[in-house]
């Protein structure tokens, strides 16, 4: 829509706490892309500097009604005129933070579940989360999960089999596979934290350093664990710390790495993958996968066809598969067209918009 176009499309209030985080701009953003009735506006009690690329407009809980908001459960009093009689939450803790707005709207609630917001078991112990879910679950009209893994998680946290529905979050999809020199080397996009595989991906480049490999690893993002990896860059070369990226600079590296590391493992308290963004993301852009067999990531790979897989934490099979494709370019090449196919097919966020947003129409 051009910039200086009237949208008419009904608004629909979409809630997340903290809107704008890094690891979340991407697929935030492209759940709606393809939304032609409904008009998005994010609400939450704080903005972070990405939220302005979110789409969309923007609504600030502040001050003092925010506070009775989040610890009170009040309704903050935000003009909800003409709104759809539904609101969308993301994550668990979205939904039952969003209960008082769902009750000013006496709208139905839509939760989309990504992994760690159902799976962490701290998050269930005396929380706000835990008293609030049997409401949520009672307001709910349909729970969104990212994955048969996620679902199966919510299913243990009480949400009956009728309200699950699974719909990964999808990828813009080029109109061809893009080519070029595959002489990026490794590339792991995400947090810094336990359940991204950060010691074990570790672990596997101090092998191949070991076994004479030199091709180098860049590791996009930020998080608790960055001493790991600034212990790594010193010790063995070859290893970039990166930051965060834009889209289009990760899209970039995508394109000329060898392969995208997605080593997750279930951390700490059951902290688990739904399905990382990154994954289609890089299907999308002709770059192979090496992942590990765990929640959504399995589900989106196919072993041998559109990826490499190896178990959750096996720094020597992660090492070993990461030999492989920086030594067949073959095995690359072929790993990246399947996967690009498949991401077109069934990780296309046009699509998987086009689905979300029938959901969310008919809770309304």
């Amino acid at each position: 829509m051009p910039a200086d176009a009237i949208d008419s499309r009904q608004p629909l209030l979409v809630y997340r706490d903290r809107i704008g985080a890094p690891s979340e701009i991407a697929f935030s953003r492209r759940q709606y892309v393809n939304f032609r009735t409904l008009r998005p506006v994010w609400t939450g009690r704080t903005f972070l500097p990405g939220a302005t690329e979110l789409g969309g407009s923007l609504q600030r809980i502040g001050g003092l009604r925010g506070l009775l908001f989040r610890h009170l459960g009040l309704n903050p009093g935000l003009d909800l005129t003409g709104y759809a009689r539904v609101v969308h939450a993301q994550f668990a803790r979205g939904g039952a933070l969003s209960l008082p707005l769902a009750r000013a709207l006496d709208a139905r609630l839509v939760v989309t579940l990504h992994g760690g917001d159902v799976g962490k078991d701290k998050n269930w112990r005396h929380t706000m989360l835990a008293r609030r879910w049997p409401e949520v679950v009672a307001r709910a009209y349909r729970f969104v999960c990212v994955s048969h893994a996620v679902a199966a998680t919510a299913a243990r946290r009480g949400v009956p089999d009728r309200l699950l529905t699974v719909l990964p979050i999808g990828v813009e999809v080029p109109p061809a596979l893009p080519l070029g020199a595959r002489d990026g080397g490794f590339l792991f996009a995400g947090r810094f934290v336990e359940k991204k595989g950060i010691a074990p991906m570790a672990d596997a480049i101090r092998r191949l350093r070991a076994a004479g490999d030199t091709t180098p690893l860049v590791c996009a993002g930020d998080g608790p664990l960055r001493p790991v990896l600034e212990a790594l860059a010193r010790d063995v070369p070859g290893v970039e710390l990166a930051g965060w990226l834009s889209q289009p600079q990760l899209a970039a590296r995508m394109e000329r790495a060898h392969a995208l590391l997605v080593p997750s493992v279930i951390a700490v308290g059951g902290d688990a993958e739904g399905l990382p963004s990154v994954v289609p993301e890089a299907m999308a852009r002709g770059c192979p996968v090496i992942g590990t067999a765990e929640g959504g990531i399995a589900e989106a790979i196919e072993p041998e066809v559109t990826g490499l897989l190896v178990a959750p934490g096996d720094a020597v099979s992660l090492a070993a598969a990461m030999r492989r494709l920086s030594t067949d370019p073959g095995l690359a090449a072929r790993l990246a067209a399947a996967g690009f196919q498949a991401a077109g097919a069934r990780l296309n966020a046009m699509r998987q918009s086009t689905v979300l947003e029938a959901i969310l129409l008919e809770a309304a």
